[in-house]
């Protein structure tokens, strides 16, 4: 079994320079629980299916396949209960550890998130300048919460 070990961050993007050129992901969620997130994820070239159970700590369980171009349009666009959100993705080493630095568009615009991918959930990390503040714990910053309820109308709330 696939387990994930993530950490959030909030990202500055003044401080973040010249990005290289990042990737257009769009992602859809057919469900959304305490129990299993499904999401559609579509980049350039390629679709998958990605299947994530309950977080324990920063770690939970993560299935990902391939599946064809056409289907995860589909359940991006008709099978979705929420507007699929959009974002560049652009990666950054930093003191030799990948980071993916998200800079989110449409309703979410104006926020930038940057995750790094740990062995472990002990593994200690060397938070680059750019870090504003870790949201790991904050559900907010789940982009599946992003789905649900967009940044833009966090300052309605």
């Amino acid at each position: 079994m696939a387990t994930e070990t993530e950490r959030k961050f909030l990202a500055n993007p003044e401080l973040l320079g010249h990005l290289p050129d990042g990737e257009h992901i769009i992602q859809a969620y057919l469900q959304i629980s305490k129990q299993v997130t499904v999401r559609v994820r579509i980049t350039t070239g390629s679709a998958c299916i990605t299947i994530k159970g309950p977080a324990i700590g920063i770690s939970r369980p993560e299935f990902e396949y391939t599946i064809p171009m056409d289907d995860a349009i589909y359940m991006a666009y008709e099978l979705s209960p929420y507007k699929p959100i959009r974002k560049i993705r652009h990666e950054i080493i930093h003191k030799g550890k990948t980071w993916e630095v998200d800079e989110f568009e449409d309703l979410n615009s104006g926020l930038w998130i940057a995750e790094i991918e740990l062995s472990g959930a002990n593994e200690q990390i060397e938070l680059p300048p750019w870090i504003i503040r870790e949201v790991t714990s904050d559900e907010r910053y789940l982009n599946s919460m992003l789905a649900k309820e967009p940044f833009c109308n966090w300052k309605k709330l």
